[in-house]
């Protein structure tokens, strides 16, 4: 990232909107968003799919179900935050199974980037097919969109449900409904 550029943009900013960028309370703002922005966005340095290279071969054919990973991400249309969780499952081909935090990264990755919410769910099931190559995978994100809560329609608590399938999970009903089950239950099972 270019701090100098980041720096000069948030000073414009400052005075666009009519405050004073030498006012005390300001005068390190401009340093201050141009690091905040390695660590919100830091998954336009990095290539998710990556993390998923470690493969295991595990003697498991069954859902693998990593849910309620809290997510971050940025939307590009109002440069607002918005927030919530994955959940993220797949079904492993042969054998290959994959590090349960190497899901966690991937949402990660694609999340901390300047985003929508529909994109994040499909960059985040394409990613797993391609490196995997499970039998299915499903990923249902749930979010609240600061663009909503506090601009425009101005509904906070809202939130944004998207979900992606790929193998399986598209042709089986009752493999997609056995993981939105998982998904929904709560508590011990």
């Amino acid at each position: 990232m270019d701090h100098d550029k980041i720096k000069q943009a948030v000073q414009l900013f400052l005075e666009g909107i009519g405050e004073d960028p030498a006012r005390p309370g300001l005068v390190e703002t401009p340093d201050r968003v141009a690091r905040m922005m390695d660590e919100i966005l830091l998954g336009m340095n990095v290539d998710p799919k990556e993390y998923l290279s470690k493969i295991f071969d595990e003697d498991h054919e069954e859902l693998v179900l990593v849910k309620d990973i809290p997510l971050y991400s940025f939307c590009e249309h109002h440069l607002l935050p918005f927030f919530g969780k994955a959940h993220v499952a797949y079904i492993p081909r042969k054998g290959k199974v994959t590090g349960l935090s190497k899901l966690a990264r991937v949402v990660d990755g694609y999340s901390r980037r300047l985003q929508i919410q529909e994109r994040l769910t499909g960059q985040i099931a394409d990613a797993i097919v391609e490196q995997l190559n499970p039998y299915g995978v499903m990923v249902v994100i749930e979010a609240e969109h600061m663009c909503m809560t506090i601009r425009g329609v101005n509904k906070p608590g809202t939130k944004t449900l998207t979900s992606a399938t790929r193998g399986i999970f598209r042709s089986s009903q009752a493999s997609r409904a056995e993981a939105l089950a998982l998904i929904r239950r709560e508590g011990n099972l």
